[in-house]
Order: structure tokens, then C-alpha cells, then sequence
């Protein structure tokens, strides 16, 4: 008999040992479930921002084609070199007057020029996008217009029509 009531008493004792280790185990998964959401911590980071150095546009001249030839009351297009010193590309965002326009010093008698620059809306489209430590060439189509008021010394000038280019990234 006696044998038998070790028996009851060590399966008793397995199931008390069963249910305290599932006890532990359930308060030990509660455990680390709370410490898992309710946790905090804090540390410090640091990173550095690049200065976008200025995007520069220079006119570049064609040639003689008649596309880009002005003409009292007629218009041309207005051609660019956008270069990008940056290491990183940049979009060209838009295009705008940078003041009056003038004649090359050869014809020095073209006082009233006539000429006048017509900015493309912004953003540009399509975009334009200068690769890093590159340039591209933009054709701004019929952005140059020239007047009815243009004097005869103007004929056969080259004009230079300054514009200020804005770039982001």
C-alpha cells in the first residue's frame, strides 16, 4: 500500500511540479512581454548636413541656326548650361529673369534692345535633373522675345539676357 501512495504522491508531484514550471513559464512570458512594451531607453546620435553649394547657368551659344535667331517681333529659344558642383544630383526647379538684357560690346549703339526674357512656370517640365559634379544643356523654347521697338543697331548682335536658375534636391 505504502508503495502505492508514493506513486499517488510522486505524480501529485510531478503535476504540482508541472503546474508551477507553466506557472513560471506564463509569468516569465508576461515578464517579458511587459518589459517589451513598457520599456524606455535613450541615447544620442548625430549626422552632419552637406551645404548645397550655388547650381550656375551659362549661356551657351548654338550657332547660327535660325531656330534661336531673334527678329523684331518674333521670339527664340533661350539656351543654358546648368551645371552642378554639388556631389549629389539636383532638380532643376525653375528658371527666372536675372535683369535686363543687353547687346555684345561690337554693337554698342543698341541701346534699346527690345528684348525681353519669359520665364517657364516652376516646377519645370519635365524636370530637369543635373547629375553630381556634372552639367546639362537646357533649350527654353521661345523663352527670348524681341519687340517692335528694337533699334536698327541691334541687328547682328549676340545678347546676353541674364537669369537666375534655382536647384533643389
Amino acid at each position: 500500500m505504502q508503495l502505492r501512495r508514493s506513486i499517488v504522491r510522486g505524480t501529485r508531484l510531478a503535476g504540482s511540479a508541472s503546474a508551477a514550471a507553466v506557472a513560471l513559464c506564463l509569468l516569465g512570458g508576461a515578464g517579458t512581454a511587459y518589459a517589451y512594451w513598457a520599456s524606455t531607453g535613450a541615447g544620442t546620435g548625430a549626422a552632419a548636413a552637406a551645404t548645397m553649394q550655388a547650381v550656375t547657368a551659362d549661356a551657351l551659344v548654338p550657332g547660327g541656326s535660325n531656330r534661336t535667331s531673334l527678329a523684331p517681333g518674333g521670339t527664340a529659344d533661350v539656351v543654358l548650361r546648368a551645371s552642378n558642383p554639388n556631389a549629389f544630383a539636383v532638380t532643376l526647379h525653375s528658371v527666372a529673369a536675372g535683369g535686363a538684357a543687353t547687346a555684345d560690346a561690337a554693337h554698342a549703339g543698341c541701346v534699346t534692345t527690345g528684348v525681353s526674357f519669359t520665364a517657364p512656370v516652376a516646377p519645370l517640365a519635365p524636370a530637369v535633373t543635373i547629375p553630381a559634379k556634372s552639367s546639362v544643356v537646357v533649350t527654353l523654347p521661345g523663352a527670348a522675345s524681341m519687340s517692335t521697338q528694337s533699334q536698327s543697331a541691334c541687328q547682328g548682335a549676340t545678347f546676353e539676357i541674364p537669369v537666375t536658375v534655382e536647384a533643389r534636391r
